[in-house]
């Protein structure tokens, strides 16, 4: 009898502190949704959000560390079962973080020159932001890979992990250049930086040119939905028929691509292949994102009524607040997990080969542990993020937190 009481008094304390947590939780989600200034607009940061995400569950999904000996090499499942290519049309959001970007970057700057900011002062602000994460992920790679060498790891499996660690620094890389050319492309038809892919790939495929011209692209492929996102906030994009007409014309266009002119049906790369969509990026790739910009255009309303709802709206405000940590952080807690669990063995789904469909379901099921390994990155690194300027959600969950204190009456 009294260990039926002793188990039903601790059942009920679970089920109290339960209740208590979720409605902690709604209280900070109602606090952010209450002090986030009416005017904003929250369907620029649920498609920042998704772009975010959806970026960093394709490397989960599609970057595998096979364990070959005593060294690592990359693979991908999509250089052995290449049907599996739609999976990166779903996941490869980088035109949509490009359009957001060039929509918030050409908006903000509009904004500090009424304000009679330099545009020196402006980009010091915007750059800050992108390369204080940075900082830290440089610094303990650094340190790891000297670690490992010293301790007689093998050099081209520390050589793999390094790579794979700071692979999202191009993307840094890139998106601050563009930023800084903001006054520059304020004005700039998206049809320039198209014309410059479409002339770079007729040389390098049509006529047998250097493939060193490719990475011209680099540049010229991002350029067309950051410009696209200068055009949304000239008002230019506002009619739904100009979302339409992206979504329409750059999957037809993709579909000649792939179907006609042999381009390779995966948005991403792949291991062993002579030609990547993104490494440099091609034609295929920007009528993709130009696909990709135009759904995302269309779904501008839905998102604006579902941020609304104020759970949904404090999650993504979070994930805004640590963009850049979660995406440069994200392979880091891949390879984290792929090490720590290589003593117990060569494990489904993280450390064979991805070449069968027993593979991906396993990889599936790994993929909570990455988000719990991020999780202990985002931890220890925000800080190098964080703006000092008051952030409703930071705001919110400082107040939870004050709410909960047993010394606050």
């Amino acid at each position: 009898m009294r260990e039926r009481t002793l188990s039903s008094t601790r059942t009920n304390g679970i089920g109290i502190g339960i209740r208590q947590g979720l409605r902690g939780v709604r209280h900070a989600a109602a606090r952010v949704d209450t002090t986030t200034p009416p005017d904003r607009d929250r369907a620029v940061d649920a498609l920042r959000a998704l772009a975010i995400l959806g970026v960093v569950l394709g490397h989960w999904l599609v970057t595998a560390l096979v364990a070959d000996g005593g060294t690592l090499h990359t693979a991908s499942p999509l250089q052995h079962m290449p049907w599996l290519a739609p999976i990166s049309w779903v996941f490869q959001t980088l035109a949509v973080f490009f359009l957001v970007g060039g929509h918030v970057a050409t908006r903000g700057y509009a904004s500090a020159r009424a304000r009679g900011t330099t545009y020196g002062q402006w980009l010091t602000a915007r750059l800050a932001r992108l390369f204080r994460p940075a900082a830290g992920l440089l610094a303990l790679w650094t340190v790891t890979a000297i670690a490992l060498l010293v301790s007689g790891a093998d050099f081209e499996t520390v050589r793999t992990l390094v790579k794979l660690a700071l692979s999202p620094m191009w993307f840094l890389l890139v998106f601050a250049g563009l930023t800084a050319a903001t006054p520059l492309v304020t004005r700039l038809n998206p049809l320039w930086p198209l014309a410059v892919v479409l002339h770079v790939d007729l040389i390098r495929f049509g006529l047998g040119g250097p493939s060193w011209l490719g990475w011209v692209n680099v540049a010229a492929c991002w350029l067309v939905p950051y410009t696209l996102g200068a055009a949304w906030t000239r008002g230019e994009l506002d009619r739904a028929r100009a979302g339409w007409v992206l979504l329409a014309g750059g999957t037809a266009a993709t579909a000649a691509l792939v179907l006609r002119a042999g381009y390779p049906a995966s948005m991403v790369g792949v291991p062993g292949t002579t030609i990547s969509n993104l490494d440099p990026p091609t034609l295929a790739a920007v009528t993709f994102g130009l696909a990709q910009c135009g759904l995302a255009l269309l779904l501008r309303d839905r998102l604006r009524r579902t941020m609304h709802r104020p759970l949904a709206w404090s999650a993504v405000a979070l994930v805004n607040l640590s963009a850049m940590t979660i995406f440069l952080w994200h392979q880091t807690a891949l390879m984290a997990t792929t090490a720590t669990t290589l003593p117990a063995g060569h494990l489904p789904g993280l450390h064979t080969r991805p070449d069968d469909l027993m593979w991906v379901a396993a990889r599936v099921a790994w993929l909570p542990v990455f988000a719990l390994a991020l999780t202990v990155c985002w931890t220890a690194f925000r800080t190098y993020e964080q703006d000092p300027r008051p952030n409703p959600v930071r705001t919110g969950f400082r107040t939870r937190l004050r709410a909960k204190s047993p010394h606050r009456a």
